[in-house]
């Protein structure tokens, strides 16, 4: 071999070991997550083939002080005092009310669910029915006047005799992400009539996200509540094109989530410290990974990112995996509810495994439950079609 052919070739290698090492996706991990995938997206797109769509229309609570196309729900944590029934709720942290009115959370899930499916399903085949029947829930809840949401949510999470809406309610709408993602994944395949009204509702949304108070307060919430605000404003400006926006939210993750939010050894004290300290842990990991996932860009690498004092997204993973791994190894109190269900399929463990070829993450994500049933749960897991997500 011509010594200056066996320079570049050394060259080359040694780049691509710089690369791996950088954090670059393993494409093998990848492949195999779409083979430990593939039979359960097609059988959930064949489900969400049968579906009818269903919006916030479709009911109404009488305590809702919005009309019926505003998103209307209730602090979980909220009750009424059993001193004063027909007063204001007051607080039991970490413990859910069941009767709680939660039917537009659970339509907007399903809506995820729904365009989840169809479009992973397609990004598979590449077959128009999934895309076609998409539409029809896609227009339902964003372009139809009778059956639309509309674009803002002051009535989510209120509390009886107390707020008719929060902006922490505000963290309801990550549902919406697989809805924006799936529609970047069918763009191809969708008319641009379609396009533009879908686009224009969360344009509108993003608005009312970045100007409203409600989106003001939650932006600049210290825990969970911060970080999913950051998560679902990227999502979206990804689809709306935003590039301000997008810019934004970069930089408040390197220089606001990360350094107030995860401590030195990669925990989250914000979470540690609530009544379900270890969901929490998860929930708020999932989010920064998936800021990581929808941000990152070949000059601005929120993967390989980290603080002075050495916080990054790769050791939060290293700090949880353990735990994930063996939960009985768990040095915080148990949480108050749920604490048997979980973990589930964490978005983190596929995605920061394919990103740093991290075998052992990915063999842990393979052997648990992808498809988690439990409402709690579910509502937790706003990523739950990670192929949508793989580059």
């Amino acid at each position: 071999m011509p010594p200056k052919v066996l320079f570049l070739f050394l060259l080359l290698l040694l780049l691509g070991c710089f690369v791996a090492r950088a954090g670059g996706p393993d494409r093998k991990l990848q492949k195999q997550a779409v083979a430990v995938l593939r039979a359960q997206v097609l059988a959930e797109a064949a489900w969400a083939l049968q579906q009818a769509p269903g919006t916030v229309t479709s009911a109404h609570s009488p305590r809702s002080a919005g009309g019926p196309h505003d998103f209307f729900s209730e602090g979980d944590y909220w009750w009424p005092d059993p001193a004063t029934p027909a007063g204001p709720y007051v607080q039991r942290d970490g413990q859910t009310n069941p009767d709680n009115f939660v039917a537009h959370r659970v339509a907007m899930i399903r809506f995820s669910r729904i365009i989840g499916a169809l479009a992973s399903a397609y990004q598979l085949t590449h077959d128009p029915t999934y895309v076609r029947h998409a539409l029809v829930h896609l227009r339902a809840w964003f372009t139809d006047p009778a059956t639309l949401m509309n674009p803002s949510l002051l009535y989510a999470q209120a509390i009886s005799g107390r707020f008719i809406g929060r902006g922490i309610g505000i963290i309801d709408t990550i549902q919406l992400m697989e809805v924006a993602q799936g529609v970047l994944v069918m763009e191809p395949a969708l008319g641009a009539s379609d396009l533009a009204g879908i686009k224009s509702w969360f344009a509108q949304y993003l608005t009312w996200l970045t100007t409203h108070p409600y989106g003001q307060d939650e932006m600049k919430a210290a825990n969970n509540h911060g970080t999913c605000w950051v998560m679902q404003v990227a999502a979206f400006a990804r689809l709306t094109g935003n590039q301000e926006l997008l810019t934004f939210c970069r930089e408040r993750y390197k220089t606001v989530l990360l350094p107030s939010q995860m401590a030195a050894d990669g925990s989250f004290p914000l979470e540690t410290k609530r009544t379900k300290p270890y969901g929490y842990s998860l929930f708020n990991l999932d989010a920064m990974t998936m800021i990581c996932q929808i941000l990152s860009t070949p000059q601005d690498n929120l993967w390989t990112y980290q603080t002075a004092d050495g916080r990054s997204i790769r050791r939060g993973i290293e700090y949880l995996y353990p735990y994930v791994k063996d939960k009985s190894a768990w040095p915080f109190p148990k949480d108050v509810m749920y604490w048997e269900n979980w973990p589930v399929a964490q978005p983190f463990l596929v995605l920061g495994a394919v990103q740093f070829a991290n075998k052992d993450w990915f063999a842990t994500w393979q052997h648990l439950d992808h498809q988690p049933e439990v409402p709690e749960v579910v509502r937790n897991l706003p990523v739950r079609h990670p192929l949508l997500w793989l580059p």
